[in-house]
């Protein structure tokens, strides 16, 4: 890896291609290009700012949408001509109203299908925190610690009974059920997937 001090802006006429990534699912979002007050605004900001080439400005993505790119992370790479840009987006990516630059059928890596469950974790964050009338989590939380508990309970009685006499549509459709009870029940005691992912993680190297 190349620090950010060391770029080499010359290689590129002063441009270098950033590729943003969502920082929660992995997804690709979309390629711009960066120079010096572009890096330098974006890591002052913590909005990722390009420079146009068609505008010939700066240019921050989301000033007329309202979609901004919020900045996580941002690294050079090897040969410090290239930049890679994690960010959080608040709404869709891309002028055509798609999540990515890609579009709708861009191909997807089997860790973002995996990385949907840091999503839904934020959702059900906002859930509890908002308390949006009509909400099915919404409707949990009113009922108490011990109904959450028992929903999880009721869940995972569910797949059991689903694999043993059911097909694998009403499997998933009950693995789904338990995983998101599951997810609002640590959200509630304070706790993370990340922590459950942690601690896999832990018994997994221990067992060698």
């Amino acid at each position: 890896m190349t620090a950010l001090a060391d770029l080499d802006w010359d290689k590129g006429g002063g441009l270098l291609p950033a590729i943003v990534q969502d920082a929660a699912t992995g997804a690709v979002l979309m390629l711009g290009y960066m120079n010096r007050e572009a890096l330098a605004m974006t890591q002052q900001t913590g909005r990722v700012t390009f420079w146009s080439r068609s505008k010939a400005r700066l240019w921050t993505k989301g000033e007329t949408s309202g979609n901004h790119l919020e900045l996580r992370a941002v690294a050079a790479d090897c040969d410090g001509d290239a930049l890679l840009v994690l960010a959080t987006p608040r709404g869709p990516t891309c002028h055509m109203n798609t999540p990515t630059c890609w579009g709708q059928d861009a191909p997807r890596a089997a860790s973002q299908d995996v990385a949907f469950l840091s999503t839904l974790q934020t959702v059900i964050a906002q859930r509890v925190a908002l308390r949006p009338a009509g909400s099915y989590t919404v409707k949990l939380l009113d009922a108490g610690l011990l109904r959450i508990v028992q929903k999880v309970g009721e869940e995972g009685l569910e797949v059991a009974l689903a694999a043993a006499a059911q097909g694998d549509a009403q499997l998933i459709g009950e693995a789904a059920d338990l995983i998101y009870h599951l997810l609002l029940l640590l959200e509630v005691k304070q706790l993370s997937l990340a922590q459950v992912v942690a601690e896999l993680e832990r018994r997994h190297a221990a067992a060698g």
